[in-house]
């Protein structure tokens, strides 16, 4: 989907062209003033493109623009799509949200915690409870990322290779094992802390469908839904779209090219991340996030039951608590005050304690190159912003999007 068309005049779905043109001057300073390479914005209500826009650079060194075909890694994107795929399964009765995970991949049968000590000298204890696949979706599982830096099993994972990736040569199927050797922070459902759950759900749709994760995406949600150049990697045909990753860099004003991150997604990878190892582009993930917004629909090919999105995108926390109550205290691109988790996104619970305009029941996430999406059911309307800067903490680009977003309603 090259060619993205507003459909809609903004008024005619009670949004002000004045007030929406805000979103693009507020983002705009980001690229003049050195912060941000480039980016793409596109917003829909009531399931209609009411505003797209590109402004930048996909390459600041050659001065290649930001075009709406432009391919971008959307890093922790790709876990929407890995808790559909699972979801998928979950319909045709194939795994149930309580199995344990142990059932698919046996090495999850002999899980340990940590309970003190060092990175070095840590003091285990078994697991009480088994992990789960509602664990998975939910980042409740106790896994963790290496590249927190918040706790000693954090510092276990970067020397045993499992920083921004896995160690070289392993496949989805050898690093799920890999995590599993490695102790939890906590009991399974005891807390919430972003991790490699949905890395280790990928494997789990592999095991339960037979099929390699890519295979599975293209034949179950990609194609079906005309997402045709959504994939691991950029083919070789399609480098010349593919945006460079920039990161920010200590006392460096402008960001910094990291083809180290960057050029890997140039070639077919080993280790197919569900976690957040796909390229896509703006208008194949407004493919997506309209299927969602339909409730597992869209252009007459059903995904998901109606009944399933909705259980997907509410507080699956335990008692209804948020991410600042039951989450673990880790960098974020917006507050955790009134937002829970569902089974793959972020769901809004209480706007007001989340200080930001909103609406209860809108769901999201993001990725690591600074790249967002939100969907609001109550309102109808999705919103996506597509850039590549590293870290994705380095500006409040998630919030500001949706104030600058909601302040266009007048309706």
């Amino acid at each position: 989907m090259s060619d993205i068309k507003v459909e809609v005049d903004p008024v005619e779905v009670g949004m002000d062209p004045k007030r929406l043109s805000r979103v693009d001057n507020h983002f705009k300073s980001y690229v003049d003033e050195g912060k941000l390479p480039g980016w793409s914005l596109l917003v829909t209500r009531a399931n209609r493109v009411v505003h797209h826009s590109n402004y930048g650079f996909a390459d600041t060194e050659s001065k290649m623009p930001i075009e709406s075909d432009t391919l971008f890694r959307i890093f922790s994107m790709t876990k929407p799509i890995t808790s559909v795929a699972a979801m998928i399964l979950f319909e045709e009765g194939r795994l149930e949200l309580t199995d344990p995970v142990s059932k698919f991949i046996p090495s999850y049968g002999d899980l340990k915690i940590f309970s003190k000590g060092s990175s070095n000298a840590p003091y285990l204890v078994p697991a009480k409870e088994p992990m789960r696949i509602w664990h998975l979706l939910s980042h409740t599982s106790g896994l963790t990322y290496g590249f927190h830096y918040a706790h000693p099993v954090d510092a276990i994972y970067r020397s045993s290779g499992y920083e921004w990736g896995v160690p070289k040569g392993f496949d989805l199927a050898a690093a799920a094992d890999g995590f599993a050797s490695m102790p939890l922070l906590f009991e399974p459902g005891a807390e919430w802390n972003y991790s490699v759950s949905t890395d280790v759900l990928g494997r789990v749709v592999e095991v339960v469908s037979g099929m390699p994760l890519d295979e599975f995406f293209r034949t179950r949600i990609l194609d079906p839904l005309g997402m045709y150049d959504t994939e691991f990697y950029a083919a070789e045909e399609d480098h010349g779209r593919l945006a460079t990753l920039y990161a920010k860099a200590p006392n460096v004003d402008t960001p910094v090219r990291l083809d180290a991150m960057g050029d890997p997604f140039k070639s077919k990878p080993t280790y197919l991340s569900g976690g957040g190892g796909l390229v896509s582009t703006i208008g194949d993930y407004h493919r997506f996030t309209q299927m969602l917004l339909q409730r597992g629909e869209f252009e007459g090919v059903r995904i998901l039951g109606s009944r399933t999105v909705d259980y997907m995108t509410v507080n699956h926390l335990p008692g209804g608590q948020d991410l600042k109550t039951f989450g673990r205290p880790l960098f974020s691109e917006s507050p955790f005050d009134g937002v829970g988790f569902g089974l793959g996104f972020s769901v809004v619970i209480d706007a007001a304690a989340n200080k930001n305009l909103s609406s209860a029941g809108q769901y999201a996430w993001g990725g690591a190159a600074s790249t967002a999406f939100w969907i609001d059911p109550l309102e109808e309307i999705t919103a996506i912003f597509m850039t590549q800067l590293l870290p994705s903490s380095t500006y409040p680009i998630r919030s500001q999007l949706g104030q600058l977003i909601y302040q266009s309603l007048f309706d």
